[in-house]
C-alpha cells in the first residue's frame, strides 16, 4: 500500500487563519468528489470557522477520562476503519491525553499516512521544536507542546499562513480570535506587534529554508549545474590577507539589499603544509562572518581560481566578491590573477565583484607560512629560461647583422642564468651555465662552430663565466631558501605566540583548538587520544573532522604528549619540518584537556564550598534565630510557674499568648528550615494536579494579621497545573516578606490574571523596593536585603518560595512596582483546555464568508 501524503498549513502566529484554510480546501476537494472526513479540528468556538465545518463529515472523538475529568481525542481507530481519501488533522503538536492511543498528534498522523490516507493538518511556527529557545527569548513564553522538525520537513506540501500584525491585531479586538475578556491581556503580552514580527519573519525564513532543500533536490535529481538566481548568495573569496573584513562588510551590505541574502566567506588553502595565511586573521575574519549571520568555509585546492568557482557553483551562489589583486605592476607578467581569471571564467550566470581596499598595488610581499616548495609552473619556467633561453638567445645574436663581442655575449647568457634560478632554483641556473658555456664555445669563440678555443683569453673568459654562473646560482639560490626558510620562521613564531597568548588567557577550548590545528595543517579530522596505562584502551577527549580515528596506529600522523596520550591527525602525510609546529599544539591541547578539568573539579569544590557556607549559616540560625522564640517562650513559661507572683487573668493572658506566638515562629522557622534542606537534598516531589488558584491563595493568607492584604482574584480564572501545597507555601512565603516591608496602613495586593497560556499571580507591596542588581539576590538562602531586624527570620523565605516554584515548572521573579515597591511575580503553567464540542447539523452549506 502507498504511504499517504501529508500536506502543512503552517501559521506565522495563532490566529491567521490556518484552520480556516484548510477547511476551505476541504471544500473545494469534495465539490470535486473526493473522499474527505474531519477527524479532528478544533473550531476555539470562532464563528467563522465554525460555520465551515458545515458541509464535512466528522469522525466521533473518543473520549478519555483523566483526574476525573472527561477529555476528547481524534479516534484513530475509527479513521482507519472509515480510511477516506484524505483526513483533516488540527493541531499538529498536540499533546495527547494519557491513555490515547499515541502520545502526540503527530504520532496518531503518522499511523494514517502508514495506512495509506492523505492528511492535511496545521501548526504555528512557534510549535517546532528548533525554535523553542528562540520563541522564548521573543515572546517570555516556553511552548509546553512541540512537534519534530523532521515531521515538518518530510511534509509532502507546506503552505504558509501569514498575516500582517496590524491586521492580526484587529482581528484579535473584533474578537475573532480570544474571547473578549481574554483580548486586553493577549493584545499586551503575546499579541504585541514585535513578537508578531519576529514570529513572522521565523515562518518566512524557515519555510524559505524548506523552499531551497526542495530546490536543491531538484537540481541534484535531474542533473542541472546551471545557476539559478533564485536566492542570493554571496561568496566571498579570501587570502587571509587584511582586507578580507573588508570585502566580507561589503559582501553583507550586498546580501542585505536582496531578500533572503546569505554569504558564504571561503578560504581556499593549499595542500602542501601549513595554510599561507595568518591563522589569527583567519579566526578575526571567522567570527566577523558569523557575526553578520554568514557562515564559514575553508576549502583546500590546488588552483585558487578553479577552487573558488567550483565552491561557487556547488552552493548555487549568484555572485562573488573579491579583492582587487595586492600585486605590483611588474607582477602581472607572471599571469592574470585570480581575480581576472574567476571574471573570465564565471560565465554569464555568476557575477564576479572586484572591491579596491587599502591593501590594493602595495604587493603581496613574503608569504606568512609555507614558501619553501616551488609550484611546478614555477619550476618549468626556470627550466625553459634556463635550457630553452639560452638557444633562443643564440638564435637571435647569430642572425644579427652586427657582432656585439664575446663580452657582451656572457653577459646576455649570465642574465639567463640568473633569472633561471629566480624562476626554478639552483638546478635550472646550473643547468644554464652549462649549456650557456657550450654555446658561447661553439657559436661565439673561435674558432667558430668547434668545440676547441684557439686563444687562450677566450678559454679564461669561458671558465670566468661558468664560475660567476654557478656562484650567482647558488647565492640566488640560497638567498631563496633563506627567505622561505625565514617566512616559515615568521609563520610558526606567530602561530606559537598565538598559543601562549591563549594558555596565559584560557580563552581557547579544546574543541576550538582541535579544529584550528586541523585547519592550520589542512588534515581531515583531529582527535586527542588518552589512555590510563600503557594496556588500557584509547579513548577519545575530544575530536573534530568527519572521520576521527580511535588509536594512533590508524592515524596518518600522531604526536605523543606524554606517556598516555595522543595528537592523531588523518587526511595526509605531514612533511617532517611541521611537526615541530604540531608538537606544540599537541601540547597545547593537553595543558587545555587539564584546565577543563581543573575547571570541572573547580566547580564541583565550589559547589561543595557553598554547602559548607549553607550548614554554617544554618548553625548560626540555630543557634540565633531559633533561641530567641525558645528564650521567649521559657521565660513565659517559667513566669507562669512561678510560685513568687500571682498573675492576674490578663497577665496570664498575655504570657500565654507570647507562647503561642514564640511557637508559632519557630514552627515558622523550623519549617523554613526543613524546606531549604529538602531543596537542598532534591527530594522535593510535587504532586501535580489541577486546581483553581481562587481557592489556594485565601487559604495561604490564615498567618498574615488581619487587614493587611487586598485580595484580587477573580472567579472565573483558568485552572492551573501545580501541586496545591507547594503553591500554598510559596504564596504564603511571598505574602509574609511583603507585609513586613509594607508600611502600615497600606496593604499588599495580591491579584491574578491569564496570560497566554500561563496564569500569574502577582503581589504588590509598596514598600522600599530592591534595586536591580539585588532583585536576584534576595532568592538565595539566608539573604535579608536592607536593615531588616534580627529578630525577622534567618533569609529563607524566598528562598524556599523560589525553590518550591521551579519544582513545580512555575517561575518566582521580582519586579519594580510602578510608583515604588516591589512586585511578586509567580507565573503558573495554565491547564489543558476542555471545550465542548457541539454537533453541527450536517447540512451542506454554502460557504460565502471571507477568511477570517
Amino acid at each position: 500500500m502507498a504511504r499517504g501524503k501529508l500536506r502543512i498549513y503552517l501559521g506565522a502566529a495563532p490566529g491567521v487563519g490556518k484552520t480556516y484554510a484548510m477547511l476551505s480546501e476541504a471544500h473545494r476537494r469534495v465539490e470535486r468528489g473526493t473522499d474527505c472526513v474531519v477527524a479532528f479540528v478544533e473550531h476555539h468556538k470562532r464563528p467563522r470557522t465554525e460555520v465551515m465545518l458545515h458541509g464535512l463529515e466528522q469522525i466521533s472523538r473518543k473520549e478519555l477520562d483523566y483526574r476525573d475529568s472527561v477529555f476528547t481525542e481524534m479516534d484513530v481507530d475509527a479513521v482507519l476503519a472509515r480510511h477516506p481519501q484524505v483526513a483533516l488533522v488540527d493541531e499538529l503538536a498536540h499533546t495527547n491525553i494519557p491513555g490515547s492511543r499515541n502520545a502526540k498528534r503527530w504520532q496518531d498522523i503518522e499511523e494514517l499516512l502508514a495506512a495509506g490516507i492523505d492528511v492535511i493538518s496545521t501548526v504555528n511556527i512557534q510549535h517546532l521544536e528548533s525554535l523553542g529557545d528562540v520563541v522564548e527569548s521573543i515572546t517570555g513564553v516556553r511552548q509546553r507542546e512541540t512537534v519534530p522538525d523532521e515531521v515538518v520537513r518530510r511534509a509532502d506540501q507546506i503552505e504558509l499562513v501569514d498575516m500582517s500584525p496590524q491586521a492580526l491585531r484587529r482581528r484579535m479586538a473584533h474578537g475573532n480570535i480570544y474571547q473578549p475578556d481574554k483580548v486586553d491581556a493577549a493584545l499586551s503580552n503575546y499579541f504585541r506587534p514585535g513578537n508578531l514580527t519576529a514570529l513572522r519573519e521565523l515562518a518566512l525564513l524557515w519555510v524559505a529554508d524548506r523552499v531551497d532543500e526542495y530546490l536543491t533536490e531538484y537540481r541534484d535529481e535531474h542533473g542541472v549545474s546551471k545557476i539559478w538566481g533564485s536566492r542570493e548568495r554571496i561568496v566571498v573569496g579570501l587570502t587571509g590577507g587584511p582586507e578580507g573584513r573588508t570585502l566580507i562588510r561589503r559582501a553583507a551590505r550586498l546580501a542585505e539589499k536582496g531578500a533572503g541574502g546569505e554569504v558564504l566567506a571561503v578560504y581556499i588553502a593549499s595542500s602542501d603544509g601549513l595554510t599561507s595565511a595568518s591563522p589569527k586573521e583567519i579566526a578575526v575574519q571567522r567570527t566577523l562572518v558569523e557575526d553578520l549571520g554568514g557562515t564559514f568555509h575553508h576549502v583546500v585546492g590546488e588552483d585558487v581560481s578553479s577552487a573558488l568557482l567550483d565552491f561557487a557553483r556547488g552552493v548555487n551562489a549568484t555572485q562573488i566578491v573579491l579583492g582587487v589583486s595586492r600585486r605590483k605592476s611588474w607582477q602581472y607578467v607572471f599571469g592574470p590573477g585570480v581575480g581576472a581569471t574567476v571574471a573570465r571564467d564565471s560565465g554569464p550566470d555568476l557575477d564576479v565583484h572586484l572591491i579596491t581596499h587599502d591593501e590594493a598595488g602595495k604587493g603581496r610581499g613574503l608569504p606568512v607560512a609555507r614558501g619553501a616548495r616551488l609550484g611546478r609552473s614555477r619550476i618549468l619556467a626556470g627550466w625553459l629560461a634556463g635550457v630553452a633561453g639560452p638557444a633562443l638567445l643564440t638564435l637571435l645574436l647569430t642572425n644579427m647583422s652586427t657582432d656585439l663581442g664575446l663580452a657582451n655575449d656572457m653577459l646576455l647568457f649570465l642574465t639567463l642564468t640568473v633569472a633561471a634560478a629566480l624562476l626554478g632554483g639552483l638546478l635550472p641556473a646550473l643547468a644554464s651555465a652549462a649549456v650557456g658555456s657550450l654555446l658561447l664555445n661553439y657559436y661565439f669563440t673561435p674558432p667558430l662552430h668547434r668545440l676547441t678555443i684557439a686563444d687562450p683569453r677566450n678559454i679564461v673568459a669561458i671558465v670566468i663565466f661558468v664560475l660567476v654562473a654557478v656562484s650567482v646560482a647558488s647565492v640566488v639560490d640560497l638567498a631563496a631558501r633563506r627567505t622561505h626558510q625565514a617566512a616559515r620562521l615568521r609563520a610558526e613564531s606567530e602561530i606559537l605566540s598565538f598559543l601562549a597568548g591563549n594558555v596565559l588567557r584560557g580563552e581557547t577550548g579544546l574543541e576550538e583548538l582541535l579544529e584550528r590545528v586541523r585547519e592550520t595543517f589542512v588534515m581531515e579530522s583531529v582527535a586527542l587520544l588518552e589512555r590510563e596505562s600503557d594496556v588500557a584502551p584509547w579513548t577519545c577527549a575530544g575530536s573534530v573532522g568527519p572521520r576521527s580515528c580511535a588509536t594512533p596506529e590508524e592515524a596518518d600522523v600522531d604526536v605523543p604528549v606524554g606517556d598516555h596520550m595522543a595528537l592523531a591527525l588523518t587526511g595526509r602525510v605531514l612533511p617532517a619540518e611541521d611537526r615541530r609546529v604540531l608538537a606544540a599544539f599537541a601540547a597545547q591541547a593537553a595543558v587545555v584537556l587539564d584546565r577543563q578539568r581543573l575547571q570541572d573539579e573547580a566547580d564541583q569544590a565550589k559547589e561543595l564550598a557553598e554547602g559548607n557556607r549553607i550548614r554554617t549559616a544554618l548553625l548560626a540560625a540555630v543557634s540565633h534565630d531559633l533561641r530567641t522564640p525558645l528564650a521567649g517562650i521559657k521565660a513565659s513559661v517559667s513566669s507562669l510557674r512561678s510560685d513568687d507572683v500571682e498573675w492576674s487573668q490578663e497577665d496570664q493572658a498575655e504570657l500565654l499568648a507570647a507562647i503561642e506566638e514564640g511557637a508559632d515562629r519557630l514552627d515558622h522557622l523550623v519549617g523554613n528550615l526543613l524546606d531549604m534542606s529538602r531543596l537542598q537534598t532534591g527530594t522535593v516531589t510535587p504532586i501535580i494536579r489541577e486546581i483553581d488558584v481562587d481557592e489556594v491563595v485565601p487559604m495561604a493568607l490564615f498567618g498574615v494579621p488581619e487587614g493587611s492584604v487586598e485580595l484580587d482574584i477573580p472567579e472565573t480564572l483558568p485552572m492551573v497545573v501545580t501541586d496545591k501545597g507547594l503553591l500554598e507555601r510559596v504564596v504564603a512565603n511571598v505574602v509574609e516578606n511583603a507585609v513586613k516591608y509594607s508600611p502600615e496602613n497600606t496593604p499588599v495586593l495580591v491579584s491574578a490574571s491569564p496570560i497566554a497560556d500561563r496564569v500569574e499571580v502577582r503581589v504588590v507591596d509598596r514598600g522600599p523596593g530592591v534595586p536591580d542588581e539585588a532583585k536576584d539576590r534576595i532568592f538565595e538562602p539566608f539573604q535579608r536585603y536592607g536593615d531588616a531586624p534580627r529578630g525577622a527570620g534567618v533569609g529563607l523565605g524566598l528562598a524556599v518560595a523560589r525553590g518550591f516554584a521551579e519544582a513545580m515548572g512555575s517561575t518566582l521573579n521580582a519586579e519594580d512596582t510602578p510608583g515604588g515597591g516591589l512586585t511578586m511575580v509567580l507565573s503558573l503553567p495554565m491547564a489543558p483546555a476542555r471545550p465542548a464540542h457541539p454537533d453541527l447539523p450536517a447540512t451542506a452549506t454554502s460557504p460565502s464568508a471571507t477568511s477570517p
